[in-house]
Parts: C-alpha cells; sequence; structure tokens
C-alpha cells in the first residue's frame, strides 16, 4: 500500500509540476535576488569587451550566490589552464566573501589565512576573482577571470561585476 501510495504522488507531482511551471519554468527553483542567466550574461559581456580593450585573451566563469557554475566563456586561443583558474577564483571569491585580490594579502606567510590555498580543493589567492552584488550590497554572486597579467585579470573582473551591478534591478 504504501508503495502505491508513493507512485501516486509521483504521478501526480509529474502532472501538477509542468502546470504550475508554464508561465515561469524556473519558479521556485532558484532564489530570489541570486545571480540570474541574464545578469551572468551582462557580466560576460562586459569582461569580454574589457578583455578585448586590453587585447587578451582570457577565461571567465560567474558563480552564483551558492558559488555553483552559472556561466562560463573561453575566448578563442585563451589558456586551457585558465579555464580551471578561472572557476577557482571566482569559487575562492564567493566562499569568503572577498575578491582574491584581498584574499592574496591575508594569504601571506605571517597572515591570518596563510595556506588557506590548499583547502577546499584548492582556493586561488591572487586578483582576478570578484564579488558580485545588488545594489543594496548583498553577494548574488562571484566572477573570476584568467588569462594575463593579475592587474588585467582584475580589470576584467571589476568590469564584468560593475555591470552586472548596473543592471540589477
Amino acid at each position: 500500500m504504501k508503495k502505491f501510495v508513493a507512485l501516486m504522488v509521483f504521478a501526480l507531482a509529474l502532472t501538477v509540476a509542468p502546470l504550475a511551471q508554464a508561465d515561469d519554468p524556473g519558479k521556485g527553483l532558484y532564489l530570489p535576488g541570486d545571480l540570474t542567466l541574464e545578469l551572468a550574461q551582462v557580466g560576460l559581456d562586459a569582461a569580454v569587451k574589457k578583455a578585448q580593450e586590453q587585447g587578451t585573451l582570457m577565461d571567465i566563469a560567474l558563480v552564483d550566490a551558492g558559488g555553483n557554475l552559472k556561466a562560463f566563456y573561453r575566448m578563442d586561443g585563451a589558456f586551457l589552464a585558465s579555464i580551471d583558474i578561472c572557476i577557482k577564483k571566482a569559487i575562492s571569491a564567493r566562499g569568503l566573501n572577498m575578491s582574491t585580490g584581498t584574499l592574496h594579502d591575508a594569504a601571506m606567510p605571517g597572515q591570518e589565512l596563510y595556506g588557506i590555498e590548499v583547502t577546499n580543493d584548492g582556493m586561488v589567492i591572487f586578483g582576478g576573482g570578484e564579488l558580485v552584488k545588488d545594489k543594496n550590497g548583498t553577494i548574488i554572486g562571484a566572477i573570476g577571470v584568467s588569462g594575463s597579467s593579475v592587474a588585467n585579470d582584475t580589470e576584467v573582473a571589476q568590469a564584468g561585476a560593475a555591470a552586472i551591478l548596473a543592471a540589477v534591478k
């Protein structure tokens, strides 16, 4: 009897779920205020534009508020190693709620977070990872960029984060 009831509940869920999602397929499946795909695309576009202005080739990753990969872009010819680095920059920034440039200073020998780069399956402790915030200062995600100097990576990441902030409704 328990199997029959469980099967009926499952069948009902399969029937009702598509009806509830007809107007918004993701309704109830994401947190309000989280980084949306639309905002992630705004960040990618701005970051790519900045990289092109610099004449650099970048890998760019955006993670949502939970630190999960939301969007990724690899410019033609960008370093293969930068794929992993940019994703880890974004995750590191979000995981510790600070830019990876700030993390760098805190992770130097003798500082409070020395050695943190070997935790969490490898964190990145140099610039190019920036938090993405909404107009209230709430963190909605992070962007990580890799492919050039730390200064160039940081500029590109900041351009992406700033574009998202400007686009947040």
